[in-house]
């Protein structure tokens, strides 16, 4: 006799299948996480005359809904990157101003940051200069930052539950990126 927990563990091996024989609707899955993850998040901390402060969440989504297993998606990369970039935004502005001498500056070492924490996440990049351009002050750490990177991350996380055979976010809480010390070079 077929009991409940068999019949639905059948059921969802089928489902799996099933989605993964359409890539087209796993592709819509994917943009909808990305979709509703943004929204959320720029609702959360951006009025909506300045949807511009958090842009490097854009890249992040790309991130966390099309690049789920990368190193560079998991909450390590993810927010230590967002984090690390603003705060030497931040310190940067608040030391030297915001001239474009200070924006190459902040973006180098948030670059060392990165590399040397093996916190790189790429749209982080971006934050050194949003902060300089913004003129923000440690409290952005928290609120625009902060409050930004985690609500993607939680609807990251709860989305890639909702279909049946995604990597479920985050695949590894502290996977680092770069996982090695070869920073552009040719070999491990």
């Amino acid at each position: 006799m077929m009991t409940c927990k068999t019949y639905l563990r059948g059921w969802r091996v089928k489902a799996v299948h099933h989605f993964h024989r359409f890539p087209i609707v796993r592709l819509l899955w994917c943009g909808l996480g990305a979709a509703a993850g943004i929204a959320l998040a720029l609702s959360l901390v951006a009025p909506p005359a300045s949807p511009l402060l958090l842009t490097s969440l854009g890249g992040s989504a790309v991130f966390l809904f099309g690049l789920t297993r990368a190193p560079a998606a998991q909450p390590r990369a993810l927010i230590g990157g967002h984090l690390g970039g603003a705060l030497v935004g931040i310190v940067c502005y608040q030391f030297f101003g915001d001239s474009l001498w200070v924006y190459a500056l902040a973006l180098v070492l948030a670059l060392w940051y990165m590399l040397l924490t093996k916190t790189v996440h790429p749209p982080a990049g971006a934050n050194p200069l949003i902060m300089i351009y913004s003129h923000s002050g440690l409290s952005a750490l928290w609120q625009p930052v902060f409050v930004g990177v985690l609500s993607l991350a939680v609807i990251a996380a709860a989305w890639s539950r909702l279909y049946p055979g995604l990597s479920c976010y985050p695949v590894a809480w502290l996977d680092r990126s770069p996982p090695s010390t070869f920073w552009g070079g040719w070999g491990e």
